[in-house]
C-alpha cells in the first residue's frame, strides 16, 4: 500500500503566495495541512482562501514554528490511519513543489531516515543568509561530528513511524529544527540530504526569523556540550594548577583534579546537555569507565610531554585536554547518554 503524502506548512502572517502553494501541492496529490500560528484577523482572508485546498489548524496566539509543526504532527497521530509520509514546507515560497515531491519520495524509499532538502546557496543569496548558514554548518559539524550542508532547511520529509520521536524533541520556535538534527546526530540515526534549489524571494523579507534572538536559541542548543566541557576544563585546569603547586606531582595533581571535575561534568552532561533518560546507575558506571580510560590516557600523555619532551606542564595540560575533548564527546553521545530509540 502506497503511503499517503502529507504536506505540513506552518504559517505566521503569510503572504498570498501560501494559497498558490497549497493549491499546487494538492494538485500533486498531497493532503495539505496548514497551521496558522496566531497570525491574527488581518491574515484570515489568506487562510480562508487556502482552506479550499487544505485543512487549516489555528493557534490563538503566536507560539513559534516548532510548536506549529508539533501541532500538525499531533493532529496526524490522532486523526490519520494507515501509512503516510510527511513533508514540511515553509510558507514563504522558498521551497518548490517539485523539490518537496523529490524529498518525500526519498522518505518513502527510506522510512527510517530523516530526509533533508539541502540548499547549496548558489546564485543571488542574501549575505546574512549565506553567512548565517555557513556559520551554523561549521558549528554543528564541529559540535557533533556530523556533516550537514544546510542545517536550517525547513524542507524535511519523514515517515509516520518517526512522529513519536519528533514530538518528543524540545523547542517551540526555530530552535526546534536544530534540536531535531542534534538528536539525530546524538543517536547516530539515519539522516540523508538531497540537494534542492535555493530560492529567496524579495531578499527573504517574508521570513520571520529574528537574526539575533533565534540564532541565539539555535547556537545554544549546539554549544551546550561545549559549554559544559569548557566549565569542566576550567575547573580541572584550576585544580591541576593548585594541586601541582601544593604537591609538585604531575600524576597526583592530574588524577585529583580529574576526579573532581569529572563528577561535575557527569552531572551537567546527564541533566542539561544530553537530557538522558537512562538510569543513573547505568550511565554512571559507563561514565566511570570512560573517565578512567580518559584519565589513563590523559596522565600518560601529560607525563610523557612533561618528563620526556620537556614541555611546560601547564601548556601540556591544555594540549592533552584539547585532543581528548572530541573522544569524550563521541563516546558520551553514542554510548553513555544514548537515548533509547522508539520502536
Amino acid at each position: 500500500m502506497k503511503p499517503t503524502r502529507i504536506a505540513l506548512i506552518p504559517a505566521y502572517e503569510p503572504e498570498e503566495g501560501l494559497i498558490g502553494l497549497a493549491k499546487t501541492m494538492a494538485e500533486r496529490g498531497f493532503q495539505v495541512l496548514i497551521v496558522d500560528d496566531g497570525s491574527g484577523a488581518a491574515y484570515a482572508p489568506v487562510f480562508q482562501s487556502a482552506a479550499a485546498f487544505a485543512k487549516v489548524l489555528r493557534h490563538e496566539k503566536n507560539r513559534g514554528k516548532g510548536a506549529a509543526i508539533k501541532t500538525g504532527l499531533s493532529w496526524m497521530e490522532e486523526s490519520l490511519e494507515g501509512p503516510y509520509t510527511v513533508v514540511t514546507l515553509d510558507a514563504d515560497g522558498q521551497h518548490l513543489p517539485e523539490d518537496a515531491a523529490r524529498v518525500c519520495a526519498a522518505a518513502e524509499a527510506e522510512p527510517d531516515s530523516l530526509i533533508l532538502g539541502g540548499r547549496r546557496f548558489e546564485g543571488k543569496v542574501p549575505l546574512r543568509s549565506r553567512f548565517g548558514n555557513g556559520l551554523t554548518r561549521w558549528v554543528f559539524r564541529l559540535s557533533t561530528g556530523v556533516k550537514v550542508y544546510d542545517t536550517q532547511t525547513g524542507l524535511r520529509a519523514f515517515s509516520r513511524r518517526l512522529l513519536p520521536e519528533l514530538l518528543e524533541v524540545q523547542g517551540e520556535r526555530y530552535e526546534y529544527e536544530m534540536n531535531v538534527l542534534m538528536r539525530w546526530a546524538q543517536e547516530a540515526r539515519p539522516l540523508r540530504e538531497i540537494p534542492i534549489q535555493t530560492v529567496y524571494l524579495n531578499e527573504n523579507r517574508g521570513s520571520h526569523f529574528h537574526a539575533l534572538r533565534d540564532s541565539a536559541r539555535i547556537y545554544w542548543e549546539i554549544l551546550k556540550f561545549s559549554a559544559a566541557s569548557l566549565l569542566s576544563f576550567v575547573l580541572d585546569y584550576g585544580l591541576f594548577c593548585l594541586f601541582s603547586l601544593l604537591t609538585g606531582s604531575v600524576v597526583l595533581s592530574n588524577a585529583a583534579a580529574r576526579l573532581i571535575s569529572g563528577a561535575v561534568n557527569y552531572s551537567v552532561n546527564r541533566k542539561l546537555v544530553f537530557e538522558s533518560r537512562t538510569g543513573v546507575l547505568s550511565s554512571l558506571v559507563r561514565y566511570a569507565l570512560l573517565a578512567a580510560a580518559i584519565l589513563a590516557l590523559n596522565t600518560v600523555c601529560l607525563w610523557g610531554l612533561v618528563t620526556k619532551l620537556g614541555v611546560n606542564r601547564y601548556l601540556a595540560k591544555i594540549l592533552v585536554e584539547a585532543v581528548l575533548f572530541a573522544v569524550s564527546y563521541l563516546v558520551q553521545k553514542r554510548w553513555i547518554f544514548r537515548k533509547k530509540e522508539v520502536a
